[in-house]
């Protein structure tokens, strides 16, 4: 049976956009104001960018089936997701600041870096995850283009500094993979594991 609506457990235009793009109807299910979000991204020390992916992704959907539950909200599949970026082991997530911003596109410049999106979705008891992995590579950008790019405000909220669907487009000669995962959100993994609920796309 079809489930009428999938609850979205993200607060990020881009992944509710391409939801829509796949026809599937959503609502938005966020945090309550003292859940500890944040602290859920935390990186383990040695923890490899897989790993810790799809440790945040499931820890962000045990989160929010609790807060299905706690709401007393209707039944209906959720889906998760976290975007990491990577280079080598290192992981980049949000910046804190603009400075921290400047660091992180400072070392990804002139560089191929990995883009890997964690998806999981559960109905009912039953749970369903999937990885995408993609490359970006970035051309070498003068100080002075970070800063324009920094200063303009669009890394902030993005794992690695960046969106490729912004202005950091203009400097990304090459990518391979999955370009809606280096989104946030990988419409063919995604679609995937929505059909295991019932959906079709």
């Amino acid at each position: 049976m079809k489930p009428e609506f999938l609850y979205l457990a993200s607060q990020s235009p881009r992944r509710s956009q391409l939801l829509d793009q796949l026809g599937v109807v959503h609502r938005i299910l966020v945090a309550d104001a003292d859940e500890d979000a944040e602290s859920l991204e935390a990186v383990r020390p040695g923890e490899g960018p897989l790993a810790y992916v799809q440790r945040v992704t499931a820890l962000k959907l045990d989160a929010s089936v609790a807060r299905l539950a706690r709401r007393g909200l209707p039944d209906a599949p959720i889906l998760c997701a976290d975007t990491t970026v990577a280079l080598g082991r290192r992981i980049y997530g949000k910046p804190a600041d603009a400075a921290d911003a400047v660091r992180m596109l400072t070392n990804l410049t002139g560089k191929t870096h990995r883009v890997l999106t964690a998806v999981a979705v559960q109905s009912g008891e039953k749970r369903w995850s999937a990885v995408s992995e993609s490359r970006v590579g970035f051309a070498p950008m003068t100080t002075a283009q970070i800063k324009r790019y920094v200063d303009g405000g669009e890394p902030m909220g993005k794992a690695g500094a960046y969106g490729i669907q912004g202005a950091a487009a203009a400097h990304i000669c090459k990518i391979s993979g999955s370009y809606t995962g280096i989104m946030g959100l990988p419409l063919f993994e995604s679609a995937q594991l929505l059909g295991h609920c019932g959906f079709v796309v």
